[in-house]
């Protein structure tokens, strides 16, 4: 196995003089960005690179979204994107048992508050079934309020979609990228691409740390997608940030919630929800704001009209949601391009792929999206002699699902290692072993924000006033300086 090089964001610089090119490029780092490059480690003999312009894995669109696992029923049929999203979640459910990323199928209900979105259900019974969601059901008014007693008033009926389910998306993330670390990805954190130059044999990549070469180049860059395109020439779309804000409630409000509560969806996106988490939370939204100007793709912050906008939505989907406290609030941001479906191409007299306009469903359509990437690089002619592998070696990610034991309640751990009994943060019972294990990890924590993603650290309901100190403690023990 080639040995696995990161280089640590707060201290290296890319070497601008390294004699050897990549045989691959993948620029962003997120979900899809650290699929695509755990599936291309597949190939011994390729030198690999993983840039990302932030100071962490998924710390853009994929770390601030609803964390459903989506089946794809409500997908167009026949797109690419609907293909993806089954194939991905088939391949993701599979590997979430395998590395233990916490999932939850807890199914979802399509809630019809008009007699205009009562007749559109059997319309969106019938496009499930063509995207191989052949098990929804039609609910009376009184199956839905047996199945969800703390629903609003006024519900007629409800599409019931089992296969539904949450997932923990920074560990999913997390553990594409320290796969493709661990089987020798070079992870370049804190680096922007600022330049392209093509050349007879790849490209050159410019960024913000230093100079690389490359012979192919797969963009995944997200909310910038078309910025590195237009960086060749390409253009091909224009992202229009659609920011989503979000409210979390605190753990109490979990036993109000039983599934996913989805409204009819719209040509926007599927609308203002409540969902529970894997982490014991209910989220209510997102909105769906279409941004334009200079700061749109850095819009990440809420704003106090859009949480009245979803407390006024809350108040009618399950009013007694909102005697239950709101802990914080968050924004992400969906690449939407103005196309129904993903931008997905490949540009052979450019040895470059695009992987462009994923929004919503980017995190359950990962691992088909990788799947896709490769297929297109191998139609290509582009790895021919790349020396197949037969897979990653086996990975097993900490737990911070609240379905699934926590260390602090594990005595096999404690038995060999007390930091696991030592609890840290109380509102999350977050450990000092857990704190420890994810600054020291493969792809460590180089940020109290990636720490918090980690382990759940400060994000209970005092948000860090019981914890903060030890917690920033611990941090500035293991995390470099300078």
């Amino acid at each position: 196995m080639p040995s696995a090089r990161q280089h640590d964001p707060t201290r290296s610089s890319m070497p601008s003089a390294d004699p050897a090119p990549y045989d691959i490029t993948v620029i962003g780092a997120g979900v899809v960005g650290a699929a695509v490059a755990r599936e291309l480690a597949r190939y011994s003999a390729l030198r690999i690179a993983l840039v990302d312009a932030s100071d962490d894995v998924g710390n853009g669109t994929s770390k601030a979204n609803t964390a459903i696992l989506h089946t794809g029923f409500d997908a167009t049929p026949g797109t690419l994107e609907a293909r993806l999203v089954r194939e991905g979640r088939r391949q993701l459910l599979a590997y979430a048992g395998r590395c233990g990323i916490p999932v939850e199928q807890v199914g979802a209900l399509l809630v019809a508050w008009t007699e205009e979105q009562l007749a559109a259900l059997p319309a969106l019974a019938d496009k499930a079934a063509r995207n191989g969601c052949t098990d929804t059901r039609q609910l009376t008014p009184a199956e839905l309020y047996l199945r969800e007693p703390h629903l609003g008033p006024g519900a007629l009926g409800a599409l019931a979609v089992p296969d539904e389910s949450i997932i923990c998306p920074w560990t999913t993330t997390l553990a594409y990228a320290t796969q493709a670390v661990r089987a020798g990805v070079d992870l370049h954190l804190n680096t922007r691409v600022v330049a392209l130059t093509s050349l007879p044999e790849g490209h050159e990549v410019r960024t913000t740390r230093g100079t690389l070469r490359t012979r192919l180049l797969v963009n995944a860059a997200g909310l910038h997608a078309d910025d590195i395109d237009r960086l060749l020439g390409i253009n091909d779309f224009t992202v229009t940030p659609r920011r989503g804000q979000l409210l979390v409630f605190a753990k109490p409000s979990r036993a109000l919630v039983r599934h996913i509560l989805l409204p009819v969806p719209t040509a926007l996106g599927k609308g203002v929800l409540v969902t529970p988490t894997v982490f014991g939370n209910v989220l209510l939204g997102p909105t769906a704001e279409d941004l334009t100007g200079e700061d749109a793709k850095t819009a990440h912050h809420t704003t106090p009209e859009g949480r009245a906008y979803l407390l006024d939505q809350g108040r009618r989907i399950m009013p007694d949601l909102l005697k239950e406290q709101v802990i914080t609030s968050y924004a992400g941001l969906r690449a939407a391009t103005g196309h129904e479906d993903f931008r997905n191409r490949a540009h052979p007299g450019l040895r470059y792929v695009t992987v462009g306009g994923i929004r919503s469903t980017g995190l359950s359509a990962s691992m088909g999206i990788a799947s896709y990437v490769v297929g297109l690089l191998e139609e290509q002619g582009e790895l021919p002699d790349a020396g197949r592998r037969t897979g990653p070696a086996p990975l097993r990610m900490p737990n911070i699902g609240e379905a699934f034991p926590r260390p602090h309640r594990r005595p096999d751990l404690i038995a060999r290692d007390p930091a696991y009994g030592d609890v840290v943060c109380p509102c999350e019972s977050v450990t000092r072993g857990e704190i420890r294990d994810a600054l020291t990890a493969t792809v460590p924590a180089r940020s109290l924000g990636g720490l918090r993603r980690r382990t759940r650290v400060e994000s209970g309901h005092c948000r860090g006033a019981q914890c903060g100190a030890v917690v920033r403690a611990l941090y500035e023990e293991h995390v470099p300086k300078g």
